[in-house]
């Protein structure tokens, strides 16, 4: 029986942490990794949707991953996010990924073009035959991806001994329970969408990867070790306090992503840059809501945790 307790958890999906000129910046990277482990997260999900991993190249995910190891000191669950709209890029970012000991690679289906489910089911199989010590982490993602993890592809994967978990992103939580089920003991579920984490971990999920876990990990791990003890209202308040800073936060023109590296460098004082384009970034009518998020988080913190 594989041990999944390193995967039962908060998991905030990493920035993308860049400099001055919008280049990967390592020391903002091993500045934001250091700064999770002292908030008490379980892990780390690199190269993401909110690592912005579509507008990176090979060799700038690479360096990301190598400086998010390197400040972890293996105090972190790592998941690297592998997936190109290539196999061969994929997998050479599998194999790396493995060589720098990861726990685990993660892959989202192929985007734009709409390819047979036994095309998606190879592209996934081939990435993980890169690294064929490593876990695989399949991430379903279908309002974004543009496909759905159906149960007859879930099915054709789980006959992959490495598949172990779902990073489930769909909206529906019934598919949490369904991907449970199927799974089997001994598989893991990650809720994806942060504004119903408490849904999510109700129906089974093992723990939870969110792109707004970051700018507030307390709140979540908080809200984590509420649902564990049974308390599901006092966590049921920690989420609506969450949720409110999410819409808070996506009523501003800049890209969400450039909303919380701002809010971070005003509550944490962590230097993460902007957001690559074509996203785009902050205006100076944003900042009035910017700060309005910084203190809503910190008020937020201070009643609940």
């Amino acid at each position: 029986m594989r041990d999944i307790t390193k995967y039962q958890g908060i998991i905030p999906a990493f920035y993308a942490c860049y400099d001055e000129e919008g280049k990967i910046n390592p020391e903002g990277v091993e500045a934001l990794t250091k700064h999770l482990v002292k908030k008490g997260v379980k892990g780390v999900y690199v190269g993401g949707s909110s690592g912005e991993c579509i507008y990176q190249s090979v060799a700038e995910r690479k360096l990301v991953l190598e400086h998010v190891v390197k400040a972890a000191e293996g105090k972190l669950t790592i998941i690297a996010h592998v997936a190109c709209n290539n196999t061969a890029d994929s997998m050479e970012l599998a194999a790396h990924a493995e060589s720098l000991g990861v726990d685990a690679i993660a892959s989202i289906p192929p985007i734009y073009f709409h390819l047979p489910e036994y095309a998606i089911a190879q592209y996934w199989n081939d990435i993980s035959s890169a690294a064929p010590n490593t876990d695989f982490v399949i991430y379903n993602i279908p309002q974004l991806a543009g496909v759905a993890l159906t149960m007859p592809l879930f099915k054709e994967m789980l006959k992959n001994p490495n598949v172990v978990a779902v990073k489930n992103s769909s909206m529906p939580v019934q598919d949490i329970q369904m991907f449970k089920m199927e799974g089997g003991e001994g598989f893991v579920v990650f809720n994806g969408p942060d504004e119903q984490l408490v849904s999510g971990l109700a129906m089974g999920a093992d723990g939870g990867i969110g792109g707004t876990y970051g700018v507030m990990p307390e709140l979540y791990v908080k809200l984590m070790e509420l649902v564990k003890a049974g308390d599901i209202p006092a966590a049921r308040d920690i989420q609506y306090a969450a949720d409110a800073i999410i819409y808070k936060m996506c009523s501003c023109k800049g890209n969400l992503y450039a909303v919380m590296k701002e809010i971070m460098k005003i509550r944490d004082g962590l230097e993460l840059g902007s957001v690559r384009k074509p996203m785009p970034g902050l205006v100076e009518a944003d900042m009035p809501t910017v700060r309005e998020c910084a203190d809503m988080i910190s008020a937020a913190i201070e009643k609940f945790c």
